[in-house]
């Protein structure tokens, strides 16, 4: 049996595809069904589910992500973000369950150019950050057989992500901005949720394979060169589309001021996973090509 918590996420929507093939699945979200709780709010109620499902599987999809939110609710932040996957990680522990949980580019502080390896030093800049730091080592600590996979720029076809803030902006807008100094891979949710799977697989055999992973598209580029891309994949697919914008701007992050500060170097290195499950990660412009052959359907 696995247990999929935040069905409805962009991750996890795609993980209810993934996952299905592999062992029967309960699959909830934070408003739950038929007695079993969902809601990140409530750590003590995730335990009861996992005691009453028994999964050998447990895969945490869910997690507080308004990053400039969390800024004036960091209490509300900790307890979904580190005091629920603690509580998780506990009944993993013992139940014998293996824990998969989705962590970010953020528990680093974005400096230098190079791409973050699993054990380069952590220095989160805001609570978003931190409270995911503290998600990882709570499930650390507890000592459960676990699959931590941080990942970046996460984009899918469900749910809201910067492919469709941008798409909206320029039907709407002339002249957009976009920052030019922060560097990731956007990644695909379903890339995301595939790979899950094929390491689920694996564990079942190698369990000593667990631990800590980067898992992020490959290549990088900046939100502008992001923009750019996109724009020219809306115009090739659809030269009719009511695109108003017909300019795009980079400006630096100190021209648009935020309550979170936002790392300028989100690059991670993923040699460690594709070497251990014998992964190719395919460019980042592979995910967003599909993405909007998927938003134009």
């Amino acid at each position: 049996m696995i247990l999929l918590l935040g069905k409805n996420g962009q991750v996890g929507w795609e993980l209810q595809r993934s996952l299905a093939p592999l062992a029967p699945l309960v699959a909830l979200d934070r408003h739950g069904t038929g007695g079993l709780c969902g809601d990140f709010n409530d750590p003590q109620g995730l335990a009861a589910t996992v005691r009453a499902v028994r999964p050998a599987v447990i895969v945490n999809a869910a997690a507080y992500t308004a990053v400039d939110k969390a800024e004036s609710e960091p209490e509300l932040a900790a307890r979904i973000n580190a005091a629920a996957p603690d509580a998780l990680a506990r009944e993993a522990a013992a139940c014998g369950a293996l824990l998969v949980h989705y962590s970010t580019d953020y528990v680093f502080d974005g400096s230098g150019d190079a791409p973050w390896s699993e054990d380069s030093a952590v220095g989160p800049l805001n609570v978003y950050g931190r409270t995911k730091l503290a998600g990882e080592e709570a499930i650390r600590r507890c000592g459960c057989a676990h699959l931590i996979l941080r990942t970046s720029w996460v984009h899918g076809a469900h749910g809201g992500n910067f492919a469709r803030t941008m798409l909206r902006l320029g039907q709407e807008r002339a002249r957009l901005t976009v920052i030019d100094d922060q560097w990731g891979a956007p990644t695909a949710a379903d890339l995301i949720a595939d790979v899950t799977a094929h390491a689920i697989r694996q564990l079942r055999q190698r369990p000593q394979d667990g631990g800590t992973y980067h898992l992020a598209a490959g290549g990088a580029t900046h939100w502008f060169g992001y923009a750019q891309y996109l724009f020219d994949l809306l115009r090739q697919a659809r030269p009719a589309i009511a695109l108003k914008v017909s300019e795009v701007a980079p400006i630096p992050t100190s021209a648009y001021p935020t309550p979170a500060a936002r790392p300028h170097n989100s690059r991670l290195d993923t040699r460690k996973l594709q070497t251990v499950f014998g992964l190719h990660l395919p460019p980042w412009q592979d995910g967003v090509s599909r993405l909007v052959a998927e938003m134009l359907r």
